[in-house]
């Protein structure tokens, strides 16, 4: 393939369909990879480090990662009926202008997860080049934003080697604890706490739900008759395979650990499988599925700031000198986060976490409600680009709803920083992510689908634009 076949030249605009490539299984190697990495592990160890014990932390993060994942996944199967990047979709709910709102929340997003992603890979990669912390955040933020900068197929490319490598090293770990700790005494201390539980659902379900802004930026590029259940069916699987994996082997390492492990969460994980090459594969491994990560978050933080821009200037197409431009924004604000942060990690990843799903939850359920149940899977593409169009700049009645779905969560909320009302009530449990989700669904529905325009109403997009009324339906 030639070098400027590989550089993406797309950015918020719509592929065409002469530029569709793929199948819907490269969505599972690619959310597979980018799940089976150390941020991950460390998630799954938070449901222990904070109180719960073993059995139930595992079940409250099956759950968690099944709910959040379906969420995920139907977003992820927009992609190839719209041939759009996910953000730009909000614009059919907020407005052209107006979706700026959530957007400026997502590239908080991006840059709080890029920065703590660079903390652990930062240590692995100061570790394999012999340098200090400082200096492997540095490198680490530097690679990651080239590859983000190329675009699209490296960073499916890359998701297929790191879904077979960190699959490798996982097995491998999985095998060197087992014969360290006794499983079956850690299963056999099962005690019920439900705020425990539900911290561990939330913990996983606000992981998998803050893929949600991107989701679909990674499978536009997919043929418009790919399968909208395949597509889904392949996100889900990926992304929810590879968490629970990570998390299990986290919260077993937490369970066995304790205080070796939070101290050097890195550290502790290569000295479990050994020394020497065995060592330095482990931390080119963690490097590897941070890079994934990190690239997706680098890659939507550019996505989403061209969108909030262009929404005001009209910008459809960006050059490679902006698309660099744009990447280098979120390395460096992230880079600084991940250095000013980076000796108390673990206490701000958990209530980050949770912090970030308080905003996106209301988002998912608006979009959803708007795609699945009142377009019906269709919108007016070139009205998504255009202020004066169908979609106008700003919609208040879904700014509206967006508004009072955080603040509905806001009585159930659980951080470090603040405690709602209602949560010791609930016995300390934390569920402002279900009120987060079904409270903007039901008013949006009540608002929005009553003057809602029918798909065969109005202009209609031309073909290779925008899905037409005989594609597949949705999962």
């Amino acid at each position: 393939m030639a070098a400027e076949d590989l550089v993406e030249r797309r950015s918020i605009d719509v592929v065409p369909d002469d530029e569709r490539h793929g199948t819907a299984f490269s969505q599972f190697t690619l959310w597979l990879g980018a799940n089976l990495q150390i941020t991950a592990v460390v998630t799954g160890a938070l449901a222990v480090v904070f109180g719960g014990d073993v059995v139930w932390s595992l079940a409250g993060l099956v759950l968690g990662n099944l709910l959040g994942g379906a969420v995920m996944a139907l977003h992820s199967a927009q992609g190839p009926k719209l041939g759009l990047p996910q953000m730009i979709q909000s614009r059919a709910q907020f407005g052209v202008k107006g979706a700026v709102v959530p957007l400026l929340l997502v590239i908080l997003m991006y840059v709080g997860f890029f920065a703590s992603g660079s903390v652990l890979a930062g240590q692995a990669t100061a570790e394999l080049t012999h340098t200090d912390d400082t200096t492997g955040i540095v490198l680490f933020a530097a690679v990651t934003a080239v590859m983000a900068a190329v675009g699209y197929r490296v960073i499916h490319a890359l998701g297929r080697v790191a879904s077979v490598i960190c699959a490798l090293a996982f097995v491998y770990l999985g095998v060197r604890l087992v014969e360290r700790v006794d499983v079956s005494a850690l299963l056999g201390d099962a005690r019920f706490d439900l705020p425990m539980f539900l911290l561990a659902v939330s913990l996983s379900a606000s992981w998998q739900l803050a893929f949600g802004p991107y989701v679909a930026d990674y499978s536009r590029y997919l043929p418009r008759t790919t399968s909208a259940k395949a597509t889904f069916w392949w996100t889900l699987s990926g992304s929810a395979i590879g968490s629970q994996w990570s998390m299990t082997f986290g919260v077993l390492v937490a369970a066995s650990a304790g205080d070796t492990f939070l101290d050097n969460q890195v550290g502790y994980v290569v000295g479990l499988g050994g020394t020497g090459l065995i060592a330095s594969f482990l931390y080119f491994v963690i490097a590897l599925g941070k890079l994934t990560i990190n690239v997706l978050n680098t890659y939507g933080g550019f996505m989403s700031m061209v969108t909030s821009i262009s929404g005001f200037r009209g910008l459809k197409v960006l050059g490679p000198r902006g698309r660099a431009a744009y990447i280098a924004v979120i390395m460096v604000a992230g880079t600084a986060v991940a250095l000013l942060g980076k000796d108390s990690f673990l206490t701000s990843f958990k209530d980050f976490l949770l912090f970030l799903l308080t905003f996106f939850t209301p988002w998912s359920a608006i979009n959803l409600v708007d795609y699945y149940l009142i377009s019906r899977e269709r919108y007016d593409i070139p009205a998504l680009f255009d202020p004066h169009g169908r979609y106008g700049a700003w919609r208040p009645d879904a700014l509206v709803v967006y508004g009072i779905g955080l603040l509905a969560q806001l009585p159930f909320l659980v951080t470090h920083f603040y405690t709602g009302p209602l949560v010791e009530p609930l016995g300390g449990a934390d569920i402002s992510w279900i009120v987060g989700l079904v409270v903007p669904a039901v008013l949006y529905w009540t608002l929005a689908g009553r003057g809602a325009v029918a798909p065969g109403d109005g202009p209609q997009p031309e073909r290779g634009a925008s899905p037409t009324a005989d594609e597949a339906p949705a999962p």
